[in-house]
């Protein structure tokens, strides 16, 4: 699932157009209602938006303490420390998605501007430091960076609370998925191994239906394990890419992998024998939604052997909002007012432009052949 290009700003122009006005959404009064709840290419292709562009503590009290430092990366700006954790499976009743998650880090260097974990890290450091950790916010590109990407947080005895703690009978057939909130296969991986420690808890098990998401081509190191699971359990793994268009992915990812190692990891574990596919999420409307864009993703896709494909449209709860209109108005400036109307007061962009999304996503599937829905 990944690739690379460049674009006119007649089709930037072009792409707003539509996502103002044809296929994509209509702009109307009864838009810019509140609704929902608060929830935690082998071608070139246009890409859009050229020109620049005293909360009270619920939680006891906790005495001040420094977290244990395990290490840091030398210029990057980047340490990494230990969190304790009691518990590692979210339940379904606890976040109301129906599967069982696991986050091995809190915090996450690939810097995706649209994340909503960043405010999960800003209270672990409220309760472990007993002090208020004021809002973070977003940086330009090559400042520093902030706590979010900065301090990652490793679940040190993640895997040995696994070995533990899990019930398959508990689990009661619900999905376990890896990495719904940070990234299983971020850089601290590497070091610290805590995913691949997880999925090794996972093997003295069977019939279990494991997931797993992550944007990282690092996940390949894992080959062998991960077989080895799909030999006692369902396991359905998905690699997240926004574009193909490596220059429009960092503007919204600071430091992602770039698509075409991505799509080259899709490529190694469909070669494997492993179920994966692909997550277009978020859609961002009038940057990434365009029909040639998501088409020629979903074809890259295919060719480099994901059985699936599915997309959603972005959702800004108040973390994400927070961080993500800013850099908007500084990357897509055009796109800005838009935005402030129909994402002001509400998560999502509205009915009829999800709708309108959902035709297009499934449209550009039955044209290639794909299956939908993620696999979890």
């Amino acid at each position: 699932m990944r690739l690379l290009a460049t674009r006119s700003k007649e089709a930037g122009d072009a792409r707003r157009r539509e996502w103002s006005g044809g296929a994509s959404v209509r702009d109307t009064r009864s838009d810019r209602g509140a609704e929902g709840a608060q929830t935690a290419a082998s071608e070139e292709h246009p890409e859009p938006g050229t020109r620049a562009s005293a909360q009270l503590s619920l939680l006891p009290p906790h005495r001040a303490r420094l977290l244990p430092v395990l290490g840091a990366v030398e210029g990057r700006a980047v340490t990494f420390e230990a969190v304790p954790t009691r518990s590692i499976l979210n339940s379904p009743a606890a976040t109301h998605m129906p599967f069982w998650s696991v986050n091995p880090y809190i915090g996450c260097e690939f810097g995706c501007t649209y994340c909503y974990a960043r405010d999960t890290h800003r209270w672990t450091m409220e309760r472990m430091e007993g002090a208020t950790v004021p809002p973070l916010h977003m940086v330009e590109r090559g400042t520093g960076g902030e706590s979010f990407e900065n301090r990652i947080l490793v679940k040190i005895d993640a895997p040995a609370i696994l070995r533990r703690t899990l019930d398959p009978t508990r689990i009661d057939g619900a999905p376990i998925v890896i990495g719904t909130a940070t990234d299983p296969y971020q850089p601290a991986e590497r070091r610290f191994r805590i995913t691949r420690g997880l999925l090794e808890s996972l093997l003295p098990h069977r019939g279990l239906h494991l997931g797993i998401i992550t944007k990282s081509p690092l996940i390949t190191r894992d080959i062998d394990l991960l077989v080895r699971l799909a030999e006692r359990h369902t396991v359905s793994i998905h690699i997240s890419l926004a574009a193909l268009e490596g220059r429009l992915v960092r503007r919204i990812e600071a430091r992602s992998p770039a698509p075409h190692a991505r799509l080259r990891a899709l490529g190694r574990l469909a070669g494997a024998g492993l179920d994966v596919g692909l997550l277009v999420a978020p859609i961002i409307p009038g940057v990434t939604d365009g029909r040639a864009q998501l088409t020629a993703l979903f074809r890259a896709a295919k060719e480099a052997g994901a059985r699936r494909v599915a997309g959603e449209a972005l959702r800004l709860g108040p973390a994400a909002r927070r961080h993500f209109l800013p850099h908007l108005a500084r990357e897509f400036p055009d796109l800005a007012v838009r935005y402030n109307r129909r994402y002001g007061q509400r998560q999502t962009a509205g009915q009829d432009y999800t709708a309108a999304l959902t035709r297009r996503l499934d449209a550009i599937r039955q044209e290639l052949g794909l299956e939908g829905g993620k696999g979890l």
